[in-house]
């Protein structure tokens, strides 16, 4: 493909991702004109959204995300554009929370904490993902969809809606539920919103660091087999020497540490979002490492790994010679 096409098909993505969330965006601002105007009495419609902020939130998420993006995706063979949003809906989620007209008594400190952290969360994933994609919009969709469409075959057209699109509903909705709660409690700040914020940041931090040396292993071994060089298998240095996804565990700790400001506010039940995501994250490990296996240049050394190395907490490795007497 030349240069001139890839450009074109990076510009286009381009424009088609920063279009898509306008009909979520243009509706919520109607939404907020009539409530804020001088008219006594909104229709029905403004006064239903008025009432269900978190029913609003799915609906327009149904209609703006699943059925466009996956409308999208029919046309052009790809299910690229939910990778990059993953990192942009929940930064439009706290912001909506935080600006319904419902929410009023809420406590500005924390909500403006939480609204900063997650614009530096978004920040950093967002960049990782473009780092990866050399910088391109929709150079790509994620292996797992396209393994998927190879499963489903002519049936992938309507099964990726529920295989992909709904699923992410489930995921983001939920995961974003401590924002909802964040912003409908008015509770003084104390000691557990500090642990918070130091489980997040963690949690942030430990991603970046874990996800730029994948990226620079990653890098590296491309120059090797660019001179004829052997590549090194498998990543087990920095962070990735004490457990085998460490992007992963930094991961969950975001999401956590959200669920503890719920917590903290009386509504621990918010942990079902951040469970099923750790649940559904397992899943994948177990994808990601299953693929590892099947290439050969990798399998030995990665079975190793696999018997020496913690999954996602990081921890000290077990050597050659302990698992060989926990054999015997």
């Amino acid at each position: 493909m030349g240069n001139s096409s890839v450009n074109y098909r990076n510009l286009k993505n381009g424009i088609i991702a920063c279009l898509v969330p306008l009909p979520s965006i243009l509706f919520y601002l109607s939404f907020q004109s009539a409530i804020n105007g001088d008219t006594k009495s909104p229709s029905f419609l403004w006064t239903w959204c008025y009432h269900h902020p978190l029913l609003l939130a799915n609906v327009l998420f149904f209609f703006n995300v699943n059925f466009l993006f996956w409308f999208i995706s029919l046309i052009q063979y790809s299910h690229w554009m939910i990778d990059p949003y993953w990192t942009v809906i929940p930064v439009m989620l706290v912001h909506y929370y935080s600006s319904h007209p419902v929410a009023k008594e809420y406590d500005w400190w924390r909500s403006r904490m939480v609204m900063l952290l997650t614009w530096v969360w978004s920040i950093r994933l967002i960049h990782n993902y473009f780092r990866r994609e050399k910088w391109q919009w929709g150079a790509r969709e994620d292996w797992r969809f396209t393994d998927m469409s190879q499963q489903y075959g002519t049936h992938w057209w309507w099964a990726s809606f529920f295989a992909i699109y709904l699923p992410h509903q489930v995921f983001l909705i939920g995961l974003s539920l401590p924002f909802y709660v964040i912003h409908s409690v008015n509770k003084p700040l104390n000691i557990w919103d500090l642990v918070a914020i130091v489980v997040c940041v963690s949690g942030i931090v430990i991603a970046y660091i874990a996800d730029t040396q994948l990226y620079n292993f990653a890098s590296r071994n491309e120059e090797l087999k660019g001179i004829g060089k052997p590549v090194v298998p498998i990543l087990d240095k920095g962070l990735w020497y004490y457990c085998r996804h460490p992007n992963y565990f930094g991961e969950q700790l975001w999401w956590w540490g959200l669920v503890l400001f719920a917590w903290n506010l009386g509504h621990g039940w918010t942990f079902i979002g951040a469970l099923a995501n750790s649940m559904c994250l397992a899943y994948v490990t177990k994808l990601v490492e299953h693929r590892m296996l099947k290439q050969n240049s990798r399998a030995e050394a990665y079975r190793l790994y696999q018997n020496t190395t913690s999954v996602f907490v990081p921890w000290f490795k077990s050597s050659p010679l302990e698992l060989k007497s926990k054999d015997a």
